[in-house]
């Protein structure tokens, strides 16, 4: 079986790049769908109601539109550029496409992930910015702010999107999910779970009859997010703390 997979892994090597990139794309690939099905466990999607992508070089490796994960292997495998235009695969892209290369040209970022968590799909039916109700809140740059409803994989919900990234590494999206980006898949999935807990955090101590949740201020935010971005053997690490 093992051999089998490797064999695999050559093959679709050599049908998207030559040598050592066609290997960094077929390693990118299996991290992205291993990331993917990890959505699916963890409670973070339902489905496939999600999406996953990874940046190798100008090529974005993104989960194909309406396949379930556990389905996927080496050879459905698909890649565009940063304008979209595919560069190997048969299958159709994710129809949230737009999202992801828009951060992909506006940042840095070397993986995205998106959700419909339910705790932070929730919170962004409710408010505009989940307010600052724990210090984890500064490893995603600050409050996390609610982007404006648009209909799914069009390029208006994606300027909504890049608007409330502003400086942040994760937004909500209103009546929607999560987006967020990091410079890994880990650190984007690990910055996703940590949006969703801090979202269900907030639900649960706004649930409690008689009580209003403590917030923390903007200073208190900005000095955690510093620290943090020191915290761990991997610094800017938003888990673990």
């Amino acid at each position: 079986m093992t051999e089998q997979r490797q064999e695999q892994r050559r093959e679709h090597g050599r049908g998207t790049a030559d040598g050592a990139a066609g290997e960094e794309i077929a390693r990118a690939w299996d991290e992205l769908v291993a990331t993917a099905r990890r959505t699916v466990t963890d409670g973070l999607v339902v489905g496939t109601s999600g999406n996953v992508s990874v940046r190798v070089g100008d090529t974005v490796l993104v989960t194909p539109s309406g396949v379930a994960y556990d389905r996927l292997g080496p050879a459905d495998a698909v890649g565009v550029d940063l304008d979209g235009k595919r560069l190997f695969g048969t299958l159709g892209p994710t129809s949230e496409l737009p999202m992801h290369l828009e951060i992909y040209r506006a940042t840095g970022a070397g993986a995205v992930v998106h959700t419909h968590a339910v705790h932070a799909t929730a919170v962004s039916t409710l408010v505009p910015e989940l307010p600052a109700v724990h210090y984890m809140t500064g490893a995603l740059g600050g409050p996390v702010r609610v982007a404006p409803y648009a209909l799914y994989g069009t390029d208006e919900l994606a300027a909504h999107m890049l608007h409330a990234l502003r400086d942040r590494t994760a937004c909500l999206l209103q009546n929607h999910g999560t987006v967020a980006y990091g410079d890994t898949l880990t650190q984007a999935y690990d910055r996703t779970a940590q949006l969703e807990w801090m979202c269900h955090l907030w639900l649960t101590a706004r649930a409690v009859p008689g009580f209003t949740p403590s917030l923390l201020t903007p200073e208190q935010v900005s000095e955690a997010g510093r620290k943090l971005s020191n915290y761990g053997q991997g610094k800017g690490s938003p888990s673990g703390a």
